[in-house]
């Protein structure tokens, strides 16, 4: 019986080590911008408020978007996203946003099929030949790039970093839980 407990106990504690190891990793890998040049910015979309406005977490996104085009990191910018409960296409008020905050329209996709991480990598793979790109810039939180950028190179692409906004808010905590079991299931 010694022997059983034992046993469960060093599960417990290499569970509790993956987990730690696996939520550090994503975190610093979250919040490193390696400064990297590339051709296209993906956006990940977020709320959009029943009032159509965005969620202070989808504006800090696209912020973080307006800032790569500013400085000369990036040529074009896919926005992805879903149709919401709240009864907006997110993609067409994330390019509304950035129209709006002098970005051309020209260089702004709209994907608003991108109901989840899984489906906006598919999507944007599917329009590599129409966009013409080679390298993407991920954009999202923190805790969400490092799935996001895997995800991407489970489909085969390798030329992919990422950037996330500077924002945080106690509701990380449960995204950052959320983001270990959906890395190792999606």
């Amino acid at each position: 019986m010694r022997k059983v407990i034992r046993f469960l106990k060093l599960i417990v504690i290499l569970m509790i080590s993956w987990f730690a190891i696996h939520t550090i990793y994503i975190v610093i890998d979250g919040l490193s911008d390696k400064g990297k040049k590339t051709d296209i910015a993906i956006i990940l979309g977020n709320k959009v408020n029943e009032d159509g406005t965005l969620s202070t977490r989808l504006e800090k996104r696209l912020e973080t978007g307006i800032e790569l085009y500013e400085n000369h990191r990036i040529k074009k910018i896919l926005v992805s996203g879903g149709l919401g409960k709240e009864g907006f296409y997110e993609g067409d008020k994330m390019k509304e946003f950035l129209v709006s905050k002098g970005i051309p329209d020209s260089l702004i996709m709209v994907d608003n099929h991108g109901d989840n991480t899984r489906l906006t990598v598919q999507n944007t793979l599917k329009l590599k030949s129409k966009i013409k790109f080679s390298t993407v810039i991920v954009v999202s939180q923190y805790f969400h790039v490092t799935r996001t950028k895997k995800l991407f190179k489970d489909l085969g692409f390798k030329n992919v970093s990422s950037v996330s906004p500077r924002y945080f808010e106690w509701r990380d905590l449960y995204s950052i839980l959320r983001e270990f079991p959906a890395y190792y299931t999606q």
